[in-house]
This record gives structure tokens, sequence and C-alpha cells, in this order.
């Protein structure tokens, strides 16, 4: 049988499709990339943005005609879309074999199972067969933060820590396996082990994957201002293999905005993170993530993040309008009160604003060499990434994916440098 998985969102999404794929690769399944020649069709959808949900919905829609042609298709959706109850879900697709929540797949794998004859061994980890060379670890599931936008906690469910033990050895097997950088995940990975037994947190997790021989990188996501202590700052300070990028999502700059978010932290206490996280890691690059057009965002709130922007001139920021997301708090109790035209307009001044910051920092490391690991190659040329996160394209070297490279910064643009290789 061969299978073909497509994927919105997030990287846990990702991380989770890889896995599903994983476990086909164990059950004797062949992927593929032609969803014309697929026994199994998958989409693994996100809700977080309307537009998100919209496009798995147009993909889910565009597999009808592939299952109407051959009923012995199986066609599931997974991911967001897919709640606790899925008796809509199965009225509006009734030709969807399955619905599968996030990080469920033992019914695809029962479904297979039978069909085939075969059957995985429990013992086997669920990974990624054949790994990038950069590749995601998900570390804890799950979000109890309920801030009023965020579907997630309805859908991911309550955080849920896998244990130190488990993932040291999963980190091990990707090593073997050629991964060279591996990005722990969780909706909230700074509460990391919170709900373990012996209350590890994700410094201490850090200390035991940054002595696995063959990983060069670690990097981690998604932080929040509340969980992130000083000794994770220090642990990012002090592990060499750790890399020197944190993702700090502020959401809004206006302390009325962040408590009707319930994010339970001010601008204030945000910016005092900051400075405590640049006086600790040197070369420390920030990004974060800002929503535009929260319910009662006035003018002047709005200019309070932009305010918070220019003064913490993050290297990127992640922005999006607010989408009301049926089942949040946000949407229960609160109007969507601000115009699309005024999202969008609000969402371009940050943009324009980003921009000039972004071209100010990454037009300081012109004529700088910047160590960059290779992750592919693309249009005629290689791609990679420094530690601190800066996408890096340059074409000479007789290279692979994994290698790290000295790389002279020629050409410096608000979202990526280029350069060429040099010997340090």
């Amino acid at each position: 049988m061969k299978y073909h998985i497509w994927t919105i969102g997030c990287q846990m999404n990702v991380a989770d499709s890889e896995r599903l794929g994983s476990a086909l690769d164990l059950l004797g399944c062949e992927a593929t990339q032609n969803p014309d020649e697929a026994d199994v069709l998958v989409v693994n959808s996100c809700v977080v943005r309307q537009g998100a949900e919209d496009k798995a919905v147009g993909k889910l829609q565009s597999l009808k005609p592939l299952k109407l042609a051959n009923p012995n298709r199986i066609v599931a959706l997974m991911g967001c879309m897919v709640g606790p109850k899925s008796d809509t879900l199965r009225r509006r697709f009734p030709y969807v074999d399955l619905f599968m929540r996030p990080q469920v797949i033992d019914d695809m794998i029962q479904l297979i199972e039978e069909r085939q004859g075969t059957c995985i061994d429990n013992a086997v980890p669920l990974i990624p067969s054949r790994p990038a060379v950069s590749t995601f670890v998900p570390i804890i599931q799950g979000c109890d933060k309920f801030c009023t936008f965020c579907i997630i906690p309805y859908r991911r469910g309550r955080e849920k820590s896998r244990p130190v033990p488990e993932l040291v050895r999963e980190v091990r097997m990707l090593s073997q396996r050629g991964v060279r950088e591996i990005t722990l995940l969780g909706q909230n990975v700074d509460s990391y082990g919170n709900d373990l037994p012996d209350k590890p947190d994700l410094a201490e997790l850090l200390s035991r994957l940054n002595e696995v021989e063959g990983i060069q990188r670690i990097r981690f996501l998604t932080s929040h201002p509340n969980d992130m202590s000083h000794r994770l700052i220090e642990a990012v300070a002090r592990l060499d293999k750790v890399c020197e990028h944190i993702n700090l999502p502020v959401q809004a700059g206006d302390d009325a905005v962040l408590a009707a978010m319930h994010r339970g932290y001010s601008a204030d206490h945000y910016l005092r993170l900051v400075e405590r996280i640049r006086n600790t890691i040197p070369g420390v690059s920030l990004s974060t993530d800002v929503i535009v057009g929260f319910p009662g965002e006035g003018d002047q709130q709005f200019q309070r993040t932009l305010d918070l922007i220019r003064e913490v001139r993050f290297d990127k920021v992640h922005i999006a309008a607010y989408s009301e997301r049926p089942g949040t708090i946000a949407a229960r109790k609160l109007e969507d009160d601000v115009p699309l035209a005024e999202k969008k307009r609000r969402l371009q001044a940050i943009e324009e604003v980003q921009e000039r910051i972004a071209t100010d920092i990454n037009a300081a490391l012109l004529g700088s060499v910047q160590e960059v690991m290779i992750e592919e190659r693309k249009d005629d040329r290689w791609e990679g990434r420094t530690r601190p996160n800066k996408l890096v394209y340059f074409n000479n070297g007789h290279h692979k994916p994994g290698d790290l490279v000295n790389v002279l910064v020629e050409i410096a643009s608000p979202w990526s440098l280029q350069g060429t290789i040099v010997e340090r």
C-alpha cells in the first residue's frame, strides 16, 4: 500500500505527520508525493486560523473524487480540526473513513494491520524513518494556559510530558539515522516536566541531550513568558550545543489586551525578561508572535504593541490578524469588534516596522563569517541556518546536508543572508 500525508500548521503537526509516516513504514507501506496513486490519503489539519482551516477543508474536498473512484481507498482527517466529538465532521465529510485527534493514530494502525495482515512491534519508537538532518522532537503535548484566543487546549488536551530517558533514547536513535540538529517541541515547551513524578525541567533535559553523540545543535520552541526560568536561560548560555535563539511570543504590547487574552504577564514583565535573556546569552536572537485586532484593541493599545516591537528589536516577528475560533473563551465572551480592514492595516504597519528592524540587524552581519549548518539544496544553491537561526544561501562547495561550513556574508536582506564558503 502507498500513502500520502498532506500537512498544514505548526511544527507539532509536522512531527505528528512524521510519526504517522513512520508507523505506516513499519507496516510495510510506501510514501508517495502523488495522491492519485495512494491507497491511504491523510489530511493533517490546523484550526488556529480560519485560513489554515479553509485550506485543510479544500484539500480534503479535493480527495473526494479519488475516494469515489476507488472506495477501497482510506481517507483520513487528523489534527486540530478533530475534537472529542466527530459527529458534525462525519455528516460534513461522509466520504472520510477516519477522524483522528492530534497524536492519536491507533485507529489508522489497526485498520492497516487488518488490511495487510501486518503488525507493529510496540517496542520500536515511532521516529521518522528517513529524517532530515534537522528534525522535530515533541517533548510535551497539550497546553494548560487556556489563552482566550486559542483552541489548542481543547484539541490537544492538557499538558503531558514525555520522560527524560525516553527522549534521550529517541534522540540517540535519530543521531544514528543521520540527524544533526533537533528542535524540541511543545505548545508551551518551558513547562516541560511539571507533570512528571521527578519534576525534571527543560534545563535538565537540555543538559542530558547535550551529551548525545552526533547531535550538533539543539533548539526548542515555543516558550511562554510566565514559564521561562533563569535556570533555563542559563542553560542556553552554558550548553555548547543549544543554539542562541529563543522564540518568545508576546502577542500584544498593551496590558489591558494581554489581560483580555489571559496571558498572565504585563508588557513590563516581558521587557524585563528580554533584558535578562540578552544579559545572559551573548548574541542571542529573539523572535516573537503578535496578534493584531484582538477584541477591544483600540488605536492606542495597538500603538503600544508597535512601541514594544520598536523597543525590543526582534530578529523576526510572526504576525496574525485575530481570527475568532469557535469554542474558545474569546468566541464565547468577547465581540470581534475590530473591522477586517483595520486588522489588515495594523498587520501591514507591523510588517513595515519589522522589515526596517530586520534590515538593520542583518546589515550588521555583512562582512562577517557565520557558521552554517547545511539543510538542503534548493534551486541550485545550498540552504542552511546559523546558530541564531538566520537563513543563509550560498552556491559554492561540494558538501552535503548536515555539514557545518563557514560562510562569508556578502548580501543581507531582512529575511536571509547570502555568501560564499570560506576557510577560517
